[in-house]
């Protein structure tokens, strides 16, 4: 066994700066996104689908990282050659892609296309304005920009991740429904009936809002599956979703899958005060002592307090919460949710505006 020009060979051809190594060319966001979103910082990733990563990126964190790797071969090779090195059995690819600490699940182990079906059962009726539009691959097609959604980075138990899935469903359901009381099949198989705001009551513009200025002539009305809605949404929605959500917000009711991206985005990018819904479903909700005095206690409830509360906490029996709550238990039902949680509604929480 020869293996010191090997050794040598590795390290020398992976840390020669001249070579300029770069990332594929067809490096996209699907490639990265593993790794990128490990540290959950869902909204503030730079990255955009189907486009190049920059170079000057892979310039500062290749070459460090291959001869890391590079030394690690060498190390090893040293030890016990190379016909055993190059069939050693390397595990931690897997561990890698899996996530910050244990496995991924795709959303697709959790909600199959038939389930899918069987809980929006009128969604491609001709009565629905959103007819054909919400398909199933461009949900789940979505959801692979949001890994942890319905997966969690700390061993979360199959319960939680079907509850939390359940939960975002039965938003989304609630403000796109197409239900009434004696609807076909129930009020609750209706969900995902409108893809747009119907006669908007006004264009949705914060002009006080510095940040994320409207524009001239567009409208931030509810789109999407959760009716995203004013431009201090449309804008960081649009970052970090690479698309410029204030110029052109009517992309979310004309792209299926950017449609579902943008209510995505919404229920897992916590906007202070407010915390993610992710966060919430997840357990991982830790109140302030405002949160506290207000009576904001975890709970699907308290999703329903950061998507709408304005409008419907702090009022008992409001029947939009009643709404709901209904696809909520529907759906954990479909998906055999054991323990729906507790705090369903959000009658005694005060609203955060």
């Amino acid at each position: 066994k020869k293996p010191m020009p090997v050794a040598a060979a590795l390290v020398a051809v992976f840390s020669v700066r001249p070579l300029r190594l770069y990332l594929p060319a067809r490096a996209t966001f699907s490639d990265y996104h593993r790794v990128a979103y490990a540290s959950s910082t869902y909204a503030q990733a730079s990255h955009c689908s189907d486009a190049a990563l920059p170079t000057t990126m892979a310039r500062l964190f290749l070459p460090p990282v291959l001869l890391a790797l590079s030394l690690a071969a060498a190390t090893l090779i040293l030890n016990v050659g190379v016909a055993e090195a190059c069939s050693w059995q390397w595990p931690w690819p897997r561990h890698v892609f899996r996530g910050r600490y244990g496995r991924r699940y795709g959303i697709s182990s959790i909600v199959t296309e038939a389930m899918f079906s069987s809980m929006f059962l009128h969604k491609d009726d001709t009565a629905c304005p959103a007819k054909g539009f919400y398909t199933y691959s461009s949900f789940v097609r979505a959801a692979e920009w949001f890994p942890e959604f319905g997966s969690g980075a700390h061993h979360v138990d199959a319960d939680t991740r079907k509850r939390e899935v359940a939960a975002f469903l039965a938003q989304i359901s609630h403000e796109t429904t197409g239900g009434w009381a004696t609807a076909p099949d129930g009020p609750y198989s209706w969900g995902l009936c409108f893809k747009e705001e119907i006669n908007a009551s006004s264009n949705y513009c914060d002009a006080d809002n510095k940040e994320w200025r409207c524009v001239d002539g567009k409208s931030y009305h509810g789109r999407g599956p959760m009716q995203l809605s004013w431009n201090y949404n449309y804008g960081p929605a649009g970052e970090a979703l690479c698309f410029d959500g204030l110029q052109e917000p009517e992309l979310v009711a004309s792209d299926p899958v950017l449609a579902f991206k943008a209510a995505l985005w919404f229920w897992m990018t916590p906007q202070e005060p407010k915390p993610s819904c992710h966060d919430v479903m997840l357990g991982r909700y830790v109140p302030t002592e405002a949160d506290k005095q207000a009576n904001r206690t975890a709970g699907f409830g308290l999703t329903t307090n950061i998507i709408n509360g304005g409008l419907e906490c702090n009022r008992p029996d409001d029947p939009r919460v009643e709404d709901r709550i209904g696809y909520y238990r529907r759906y954990c039902e479909i998906l055999d949710v054991k323990d729906l949680g507790d705090n369903l509604d959000c009658a005694q929480q005060m609203p955060y505006s």
